[in-house]
């Protein structure tokens, strides 16, 4: 019997899905249609939303309101269509270095603006009323970082409520009584999902409303929820979506807008390959999300299966933008065997508008249960160290008309300048820069150095790794976006 009735929760569960399919599909396929082009970098600050507010404040469709201000006298604005009784509240960038959802919010609105879809909105904006709050951390955006200017994680100012932007979430959230919460957060993109080499490119997570982790009506919405967007992006990104633990955090706003009675659904935007500004990323939350909307407004989610919540694979963090494996390296008159896992660290310009790579080692040994986005099986190379070109130069434009591809391949990984111009603090070449006077420390690999070396076999080599990116030097693309300055 406990078979058949599971057969039947999950039959309901594809039959729920199914119907949102067809929308689902047209929503990913005529996305560019709808896609805000002004915040096409993850970078973006209030100036640059500002704008798209002021537009639509201007349009009968929407109601826009200013909720607050940020420590820093920046608006937190909430924007709100639609005239249902069932209350959908969406806030984003609460750490102000994880905008992908506010880019994918504007896309919605957009969406809204459109004179596209109209059943599907017509159904949406009459059983719904739906509120966004983007950037809800305007004054961390502007730095690029993750805490407000007083420097706390507002999501961990629930109980408090000690900065301005938490007491407007709090009060918008009472003011609407919402019936849902979509928590819009980024993630770091070297998660990923549990015992796989994929990212967790979405995490999702239902949060506690207890130590007991207690499943009542409102949790179980949430559950009911990821588990039809998770069916969404197995599409899109098969296996790459995650689940965060569940445990209880008393502080976090998630975790009590579950307690208040707001059905909460946090979303983690993490690492797709190859998408470096995330825009692929946010294509896949702007789909899921009005995905989700729509299927609250019809309520089909009332009939999924919450079991197929804990079938989700659970985050891990075991992903390196470049590992190599099996690798020799000569240390003390022994070779020993070696894995290597890289990261690209990003480093923000002061205008914070944009980055640069310093790129280091962050584990070494045994690797063979971690992943990369980029893998070599370095069997049968040996490390080698790189080596100092033997002419110092005076200008950048003498280096750059050296041909860097006949460079690496005869092991120079620095050259050495006589003067620097005081603009520059890092290298816009496929090698380092280093001072007339700067000595090359001997090869000693450990974690927290920058991975800059050779490999090479039976005497020939054939990769080089420059600030932790990989070059095959059997082709003649160098894709190093930069060096570093060493004086």
């Amino acid at each position: 019997m406990k078979k058949i009735l599971l057969s039947i929760l999950s039959l309901c569960t594809l039959s729920a899905i199914g119907q949102s399919d067809n929308i689902t599909t047209q929503l990913y396929d005529t996305y560019e249609n709808y896609k805000e082009s002004s915040i096409g970098k993850r970078r973006i600050k209030r100036t640059d939303i500002q704008p798209l507010i002021d537009k639509l404040a201007t349009n009968d469709k929407f109601k826009v309101n200013t909720a607050g201000t940020s420590i820093g006298g920046r608006d937190l604005s909430l924007i709100s269509i639609g005239t249902g009784d069932t209350n959908v509240f969406l806030w984003s960038q609460m750490h102000g270095n994880e905008p992908t959802a506010t880019q994918a919010i504007f896309d919605i609105l957009n969406f809204f603006d459109s004179a596209d879809f109209k059943k599907e909105k017509e159904a949406i904006l009459a059983n719904l009323t739906v509120h966004f709050l983007p950037m809800l951390n305007p004054d961390g955006a502007e730095l690029y970082q993750r805490r407000n200017l007083l420097g706390i994680d507002i999501n961990r100012d629930a109980l408090r409520l000690q900065s301005p932007e938490s007491q407007t979430l709090k009060r918008v959230r009472d003011s609407l009584n919402a019936d849902f919460g979509f928590n819009l957060h980024d993630q770091s993109t070297y998660y990923n999902a549990e015992r796989t080499d994929k990212p967790a490119t979405i995490s999702y997570l239902a949060p506690a409303y207890n130590y007991e982790k207690d499943i009542n009506e409102t949790r179980g919405n949430a559950m009911k929820i990821i588990v039809f967007m998770n069916d969404i992006l197995q599409k899109y990104a098969p296996g790459q979506v995650g689940r965060y633990n569940d445990d209880f955090e008393p502080r976090a706003f998630g975790d009590n807008i579950q307690k208040w009675g707001t059905s909460t659904i946090l979303i983690e935007s993490g690492g797709f390959p190859e998408d470096i500004e995330k825009q692929e990323i946010r294509k896949l939350n702007y789909t899921s999300i009005l995905s989700a909307i729509y299927t609250i407004a019809q309520k089909s989610y009332e009939s999924i299966n919450i079991e197929e919540y804990e079938k989700i694979p659970e985050n891990d963090r075991k992903l390196f933008d470049l590992k190599i494996v099996g690798a020799n390296y000569e240390l003390l008159g022994n070779t020993y065997t070696i894995d290597l896992g890289m990261n690209q660290i990003e480093v923000d310009y002061p205008d914070h508008n944009s980055f640069w790579y310093s790129s280091r080692i962050l584990d070494q040994g045994d690797l063979s249960t971690y992943y990369g986005y980029e893998t070599l099986d370095a069997t049968g190379y040996t490390i080698t160290q790189a080596k100092v070109y033997p002419k110092t130069l005076n200008t950048f434009s003498e280096v750059e008309n050296l041909n860097f591809n006949d460079l690496l391949k005869q092991g120079y990984g620095y050259i050495r300048l006589s003067k620097f111009p005081a603009k520059h603090i890092n290298s816009p070449f496929p090698v380092h820069l280093i001072g007339a006077k700067y000595i090359i420390p001997e090869l000693n690999l450990m974690p927290g150095i920058n991975p800059t070396f050779f490999l090479e076999k039976d005497g020939v080599i054939e990769y080089a790794v420059i600030n932790g990116f990989l070059v095959d030097l059997k082709k003649s693309d160098i894709q190093v976006p930069n060096g570093m300055i060493f004086r």
